[in-house]
């Protein structure tokens, strides 16, 4: 099980990024996906969360409206739209996996419900 995160680089403030997250190892329906994100110095906190046949979605109040998940099970990939970005969303993205459970539906925001994790991209926005 394996997942791996890319997309992430350098952007100016209003600009957008796509990161996207490639699962292998398991039929990526079944597993829910988070994204989180940690600044320096800073602890890893959620942003953004999909179930497994994407007809739920969840965002952390600060990207509502600027960032939109989606996801391709045929591709077996997860995708962050990221519009308007801002300095303070400079950080490490990472995707997380879990099996869709309604365990995993309810606590989507928790990093420590999720067993599988990519390496991490890095999003920077400044000028």
């Amino acid at each position: 099980v394996q997942l791996q995160a890319s997309g992430g680089g350098l952007v100016q403030p209003g600009g957008s990024l796509r990161l996207s997250c490639v699962v292998s190892g398991f039929t990526s329906d079944y597993f829910d996906i988070g994204w989180f994100r940690q600044a320096p110095g800073k602890e890893r906190v959620f942003v953004s969360f999909i179930s497994g046949n994407g007809g739920r979605t969840r965002y952390t109040d600060s990207v509502k409206g600027r960032f939109t998940i989606s996801r391709d099970n045929a591709k077996n990939t997860v995708y962050l739209h990221m519009n308007s970005l801002e300095p303070e969303d400079t950080a490490v993205y990472y995707c997380a996996a879990e099996l869709d459970t309604i365990d995993t539906r309810s606590r989507y925001y928790t990093s420590n419900i999720y067993e599988y994790w990519g390496q991490g991209t890095q999003v920077t926005v400044s000028s």
